[in-house]
């Protein structure tokens, strides 16, 4: 996800002059490549977000596309504060983009975690909330960042993540996307999930149970016909994301049924409501949170 960022951004870069990038001393053996082909649309504020941020909205007051990148908790809780006044409340055209989601830094432990991201940012007003799950949501959603007005944050994994949706998929900001066709049950998923989830769907398969998948790159705003077709089909609805079970993709889809006022049955998966004190990779925290297959769907 990570290079498919990048490369996306650069090849704009060159052609658009008003993208700048910002990084409070991240993004090694990411960032070079655009420093070196757009040297005079970068600059390295060091280890300080807080002014990350707020550089970053002064030049969007000028007339910049900005991206602010950084591990997601660098970017998103440690200069909240100018998140929310610089950018949310000015409405300017800054893009946070954080690395790093849910699990995926695992050995390094609960303060690279990233379990309340998506939660803290559609709380904010004007706030965009993008959490893309493979390579081709990645590069359709920086593509309409270009032309997106207001700020946004954008949720990315790391790096290797397989490719789900055909290469020439067009993906709009707020556009969620139905991945397989099912009849039994649905699951909705964001982020760094999607993989997860395309597995999942083919083990229920095989226990013959035919499940809808639908991807939901975008949290905020979400895509609310599609949502309310699928609470229509009255079939059993849940939601999988490697987030707190407070806040995100399952809490906004929980708002949505409560008040269609329709009985559907749901079922968050999510990180519980605790810290991980484990060390590990991420599957293996996964594995120690209860999020597993085994753990939701039995015969």
């Amino acid at each position: 996800m990570r290079q498919t960022f990048i490369n996306t951004l650069m090849k704009r870069a060159k052609e658009d002059k008003r993208i700048f990038v910002i990084t409070p001393d991240l993004g090694f053996s990411v960032l070079e490549k655009f420093k070196e082909e757009c040297p005079n649309q970068f600059l390295n504020v060091g280890i300080a977000e807080q002014n990350a941020v707020g550089v970053a909205a002064g030049l969007a007051l000028s007339g910049k596309i900005v991206y602010v990148y950084s591990i997601i908790p660098f970017v998103t809780m440690r200069c909240f504060e100018q998140v929310r006044v610089d950018t949310a409340y000015i409405n300017t055209n800054v893009r946070l983009v954080g690395v790093g989601a849910g699990l995926s830094y695992g050995p390094q432990w609960a303060t690279h975690h990233s379990i309340e991201d998506i939660a803290i940012m559609r709380s904010l007003p004007n706030m965009t909330v993008c959490c893309p799950g493979d390579p081709v949501e990645v590069k359709n959603i920086v593509e309409e960042s270009f032309k997106h007005q207001g700020p946004m944050y954008i949720r990315l994994a790391r790096n290797g993540e397989p490719v789900i949706h055909s290469e020439d998929r067009k993906i709009a900001i707020g556009q969620a996307v139905k991945v397989t066709e099912g009849k039994d049950l649905v699951i909705l998923t964001t982020s760094n999930t999607l993989e997860l989830a395309v597995k999942w769907v083919e083990l229920l398969r095989q226990q013959g149970r035919h499940c809808m998948l639908i991807s939901f790159p975008t949290v905020k705003p979400l895509d609310l016909e599609m949502l309310n077709s699928v609470i229509d089909l009255n079939i059993p609805i849940f939601t999988l994301e490697e987030h707190s079970v407070i806040g995100g993709l399952g809490s906004a889809v929980s708002e949505i049924i409560a008040e269609s006022g329709k009985g559907v049955k749901f079922k968050r998966i999510a990180l519980p409501d605790k810290y991980s004190h484990y060390v590990g990779s991420q599957q293996f925290i996964r594995e120690k949170l209860g999020m597993t297959f085994e753990n939701y769907f039995r015969i």
